[in-house]
């Protein structure tokens, strides 16, 4: 039995020679199942050689010249008219290279799969990754040098933020009677830019004037920092910052401590822009008990129709009692004249 069944019956006639001194013998060529086996005219046997180790000399030519892999000197040449035979061992040969296994095909697709594992590590895995381990172990006091970068970037837009002495020291008070969860917020009015309100991280609140100029009573302005401060637990304001900034921008607050110029005006031109964070009715709700602070004028001042916000009007925690004052009459005057005239 041949490794090939179609050629089980085929001899050739060709030209053996042992060595490169020795002469060249006319001998027959036959295929068997593992060897290729050269006889002479008298049917003995001059040499087996292994088929997966014959190599040709001359790939493409004729004559073809085929010798043992590794050993040169000993040749068989078979010529033109014994092309059946040539094809033969063609096609065996290449059989045979198909189904030997290949070392450095395997290590190529091997290197490929590991340059696509970290390929996908770093899309997927490495940017989420970055930005949680930041928010573990950035400190405070970096998240408040964080927010006052922004804060400063922000001003070139909005103009810088409004400071009359007055209006400001009310300011603090109404931070002092609405503290974040997380202690005493900033809170920052601007002449300009944003509309209603924003948050930084470091526990910066913006408010946009027209919040408290363009109202007769200091609850609306508190509800839009209630609802700053509940969106602020919702989703951690360096979050939001870090995943916007990206990957690089991460590394770089991890190694050395600070965020490109860029990752900033990049941030803080988008956080003018975005729209309101989206905090659920039933936790503005609870954050409007809370802090003790109505929601209907909130509810209004967002809708004035308050068909989309029906629950905020309906459910008030204080629609029959009046929870303590926010500020008095005189404070709300000073506060509305924190941005000048």
């Amino acid at each position: 039995m041949t490794a090939l069944k179609e050629y089980d019956r085929i001899e050739a006639t060709g030209l053996w020679r042992a060595t490169p001194q020795a002469q060249r013998r006319e001998v027959i060529v036959s295929i068997g199942n593992a060897t290729l086996t050269i006889t002479d005219h008298n049917d003995s046997a001059l040499a087996h050689w292994s088929l997966p180790a014959i190599v040709r000399a001359n790939a493409g030519s004729r004559p073809a010249i085929f010798h043992p892999d590794g050993d040169t000197g000993e040749t068989l040449e078979l010529g033109e008219d014994e092309g059946q035979m040539i094809d033969a061992i063609e096609k065996l040969r290449a059989r045979i290279e198909r189904a030997r296994p290949h070392p450095g095909r395997l290590r190529l697709w091997v290197s490929l799969g590991v340059v696509a594992a970290v390929v996908a590590l770093g899309v997927f895995w490495l940017p989420s990754a970055a930005r949680d381990h930041a928010l573990r172990v950035v400190p405070d006091v970096k998240r408040a040098e964080i927010g006052s970068a922004l804060l400063a970037r922000i001003s070139r837009v909005t103009g810088l933020p409004c400071t009359a002495p007055e209006g400001a020291r009310t300011l603090r008070k109404l931070g002092a009677r609405l503290p974040s969860p997380d202690g005493a917020a900033r809170l920052v009015v601007l002449p300009g830019g944003v509309l209603e309100a924003a948050h930084l991280p470091g526990g910066v609140i913006l408010l946009g004037r027209a919040l408290i100029e363009d109202y007769e009573e200091p609850d609306v302005v508190a509800g839009y920092i209630i609802a700053e401060h509940l969106a602020a637990e919702l989703s951690d304001p360096l979050r939001d910052f870090l995943d916007h900034a990206g990957l690089v921008a991460t590394l770089q607050l991890l190694t050395t401590g600070a965020v490109s110029d860029a990752a900033q005006d990049a941030y803080a031109e988008h956080l003018l822009t975005r729209p309101r964070a989206n905090v659920p009715d039933a936790t503005l709700l609870a954050g409007f008990k809370a802090w003790s602070v109505r929601a209907r004028p909130y509810a209004y001042a967002r809708d004035i129709t308050g068909e989309e916000t029906l629950t905020l009007i309906e459910a008030d925690p204080f629609v029959t009692d009046t929870p303590e004052p926010l500020l008095s009459d005189n404070d709300w005057l000073r506060l509305q004249g924190i941005c000048g005239s």
